[in-house]
């Protein structure tokens, strides 16, 4: 829910933080970003573009596949890594960028709301229980994330442009099959907190490849991996893990139409390519699990000059934000006349 993450977000308009006043979370500058009714805020320019935003088949096919329980393992390993390394104390925050329908990040919470006590010291002070932001260009996945836990808030947010978060809040931030804003990482993590990266493995679907059109693994994703993170953060600690799955038909055409593959491979990809072969279909899922420490300074945050409040309502297109006609803002930004005290 947004009340859990509300104090952690900036106004992507001016930097000043929020305060949640439903239907809208509203800034000290008066810029205010409708809350959808699924319980969402989409904090994007209304000009802006879902660019690789996951479709609604796509977020369908991986609520289906994650639904049967078949990456479970992951989730349960990416959870164990996450309450070894966060430190004890009240409210560990966690950012999940590029979180589709949030089920990593539930996982991660249920096991940081579960842990008796911190990596290497007492058990944790009594406080306010661990907080979670689902950040998503997909208005579809943001659906699903909203309602994946209760202390999950879901922001609408392109993942390379600076985030909307403020400095050094996070305790944790995860990126499942997602890409990777290294500086935007390093700025919101606390000097004390960790960087969780999955990424496919060698191998990783290799027998989707060909019969459902899949992408083949980079063989040189490691490298660019490191490189894109190193000027910001050092490798901790890693591991692989691998799963034999033997898939449904169905299962096998979920798996290839939820990923990045779905947009290349046209609309035989999946089910249609597979309706041939014998069940159950043999699948080897390989993943690398990697943690990362920051290095380094921490870098500035986007210069945002910081506004006097806006004395009037301003109709109409507002920096880049739209309204429809005849109704309110359309997940964009207005502006609202202070309340008088």
């Amino acid at each position: 829910m947004l009340p859990a993450v509300s104090d952690l977000l900036a106004c992507p308009v001016c930097g000043r933080g929020f305060t949640l006043r439903p239907p809208a979370l509203r800034c000290a500058s008066g810029h205010s970003f409708d809350i959808a009714r699924q319980g969402y805020v989409n904090l994007l320019p209304g000009g802006a573009r879902p660019g690789t935003a996951d479709t609604a088949e796509m977020v369908a096919a991986r609520q289906a596949f994650l639904a049967a329980g078949h990456y479970a393992p992951l989730a349960d390993a990416i959870a164990g890594l996450a309450a070894a390394t966060v430190p004890a104390g009240p409210r560990p925050c966690v950012l999940d960028a590029g979180s589709g329908p949030g089920y990593y990040l539930a996982a991660v919470l249920d096991r940081l709301a579960g842990r008796p006590s911190g990596p290497a010291g007492p058990a944790a002070e009594a406080g306010p229980g661990p907080a979670g932001l689902a950040m998503d260009i997909s208005a579809r996945a943001l659906r699903r994330a909203a309602r994946a836990h209760p202390a999950i808030g879901a922001v609408g947010w392109d993942t390379w442009r600076p985030f909307p978060v403020r400095d050094a809040v996070m305790s944790l931030v995860l990126d499942v099959f997602a890409p990777r804003n290294a500086a935007e990482f390093r700025r919101v993590l606390r000097d004390d907190g960790a960087l969780i990266v999955v990424t496919p493995a060698p191998g990783h679907l290799a027998e989707l490849t060909g019969p459902a059109g899949l992408l083949a693994v980079d063989e040189r994703k490691d490298e660019r991996l490191a490189a894109s993170l190193g000027a910001h953060f050092a490798l901790a600690r890693d591991q692989e893990l691998s799963l034999g799955l033997r898939l449904t038909r169905a299962e096998a055409g979920a798996l290839a139409g939820m990923g990045p593959s779905a947009r290349h491979a046209g609309p035989d990809s999946g089910g249609g390519r597979l309706a041939a072969r014998t069940e159950p279909i043999a699948v080897t899922a390989a993943f690398r699990i990697a943690c990362y420490r920051p290095s380094g300074p921490r870098p500035p945050g986007p210069s945002r000059e910081p506004q006097a409040p806006v004395q009037e309502r301003v109709p109409g297109r507002i920096s880049g934000m739209r309204r429809r006609r005849g109704t309110g803002p359309q997940n964009g930004v207005t502006f609202s006349r202070p309340r008088r005290p």
